[in-house]
């Protein structure tokens, strides 16, 4: 097969990816459609930006063409599971770009945002459901949803999945869904723990691999500065100021120092925007969707966002902390060198970073050069670094940037009891939820709470393991009111709960 005319899909799938200039698939398309259009259950194996959504997504629909069912009220006929909002979006746009002249309906929910949007949405049956963990199991349990009807399920990014919890919201899911149905997973990697899943709800699968477990993509350079923590900040300033980088992806590991990153840059004036889970959601895909117009060159993530950011023309990626979990460097570097073209991953590393580094090289099975600091730039020294992070701690809590758009003033929402916020993880219940606090009173059953309870807006952020005080706290009624404060708006917004319509041209992710 050298052409997605030899596969025999349908005219009208052939005919969008004429309009989107597709000709010659990529290889673990090439290998996943034909089995996958048989109704084969199917297990592939592929680095982000292989083409991995185009690789179900074509087939899907061809077989939907092939059928005239309906999908039944509340329900859906093709399932697809994805670990993280941006992601789901991205999935949904391309069933909505491939199958541009179908009549079949699409719709995307997600977490965070108001739920009654969505249940509007799924009330008359949609043809392919995309969705978050989650938010699939709030609709469900709300009676808003029902999954009798599903013929096709798709698990994306199957190992990130499990990864932030998901694997007993899984576990349930499958439950739900009827026995007879073709199955399709996807994954970076192939743990154990994946594969004991693909054994246990896909029949008979073709296996499908195109790289090398945990390999990096191959027209990526890297490179590892080794830098204090004081004066990573200043290189970032410095390399940044390169007017060929055109397009970056900066990666931090943790949401608080995304903004700090933000700041910084914005200090020496480098506009940046940040994405991360204490965002709210039009906040993100406005960061997002001005990141592909070229708005604005760069931005800051979280690894929450890694598999979920497909962007075309990501010129570099600079880990500006490396990730504590190896195989998140190499989803990270994946962003650069997509549809053939180079790409540059630069990582700074300071002293307790060097044991993640030696991790990232095990798994990789390879060594990631040492650069030297760039031309013209004179790092601090070791005290002034040190007094550079000390000082960026001390910074006022009300001066730092609110998340989900909170402005300054703001009043803030009192704390409900019994939620207590310590130990909250990246993403906090957006994504995985893995040591969220359970609700009182109510069973958690060991699913991870993503999209739900989300931070109101204006709510002010605080370190992982920072508590709230609250011994002689005064009552509410004996608290001081501001004059000015202005209620809450409701949530919402974003692209869940509506057919996604015919977007831009996504990319082959």
């Amino acid at each position: 097969m050298t052409q997605f005319t030899d596969f025999g899909l349908a005219q009208p799938v052939l005919r969008a990816l004429s309009e989107a200039g597709y000709v010659v698939p990529t290889p673990i398309q090439a290998q996943a459609i034909p089995p996958a259009m048989t109704g084969r259950d199917l297990c592939g194996i592929a680095q982000t930006g292989t083409g991995k959504t185009a690789a179900f997504a074509l087939p899907i629909l061809h077989r939907l063409a092939l059928s005239d069912r309906r999908a039944p009220r509340r329900g859906c006929r093709v399932l697809v599971l994805s670990p993280t909002r941006e992601l789901a979006n991205q999935i949904a746009e391309s069933f909505s770009d491939y199958g541009r002249h179908l009549s079949f309906t699409n719709t995307v929910v997600f977490g965070g945002v108001t739920i009654s949007r969505q249940e509007r949405a799924l009330a008359p049956g949609v043809d392919i459901l995309v969705a978050t963990p989650g938010r699939l199991i709030d609709l469900i349990e709300r009676r808003s949803l029902t999954l009798e009807g599903v013929e096709i399920l798709v698990l994306d990014e199957a190992d990130q999945m499990l990864d932030l919890g998901f694997i007993h919201a899984l576990k349930r899911i499958v439950k739900m869904l009827p026995q007879k149905r073709q199955s399709l997973f996807f994954s970076a990697t192939m743990p154990k723990n994946i594969a004991g899943l693909a054994s246990q709800y896909l029949t008979d699968p073709v296996q499908v691999a195109v790289t090398p477990v945990a390999t990096t993509a191959e027209r990526v350079d890297q490179q590892v500065i080794f830098v204090h923590t004081g004066a990573k900040q200043a290189l970032l300033g410095h390399i940044l100021r390169d007017p060929a980088i055109e397009r970056v992806l900066v990666f931090t590991r943790t949401k608080h120092g995304a903004d700090r990153v933000v700041r910084g840059l914005d200090k020496v004036g480098i506009a940046a925007a940040a994405i991360h889970g204490n965002k709210s959601q039009p906040q993100r895909e406005r960061a997002l969707q001005a990141f592909r117009d070229g708005d604005c060159r760069v931005l800051v993530a979280t690894d929450i966002a890694a598999r979920g950011i497909d962007v075309e023309g990501v010129s570099h990626v600079i880990n500006f902390d490396l990730p504590n979990v190896p195989e998140s460097y190499v989803h990270r570097i994946g962003r650069t060198a997509r549809a053939g073209a180079d790409g540059l991953a630069i990582s700074f590393c300071n002293d307790e970073e060097k044991a993640y580094l030696r991790d990232i090289e095990r798994i990789t099975r390879q060594k990631v050069p040492v650069a030297g600091f760039p031309e013209g730039f004179t790092p601090p020294s070791r005290q002034e670094a040190a007094e550079i992070a000390r000082e960026e701690e001390r910074r006022p809590e009300r001066q730092q940037q609110r998340p989900g758009g909170g402005r300054p003033g703001q009043q803030r929402p009192r704390q409900q009891q019994g939620r207590p916020q310590q130990g909250r993880p990246e993403g906090g219940r957006g994504f995985g939820g893995q040591g969220a606090a359970p609700r009182q009173g109510r069973p958690q059953e060991g699913r991870p709470q993503e999209g739900r309870g989300q931070a109101p807006q204006g709510r002010e952020a605080r370190p992982q393991g920072e508590q709230r005080p609250n011994q002689s706290r005064p009552s509410r009624d004996s608290r001081p009111q501001r004059a000015d404060a202005r209620p809450r708006s409701g949530g919402g917004g974003g692209s869940e709960g509506r057919n996604i319509g015919w977007l831009e041209r996504a990319p082959r992710s």
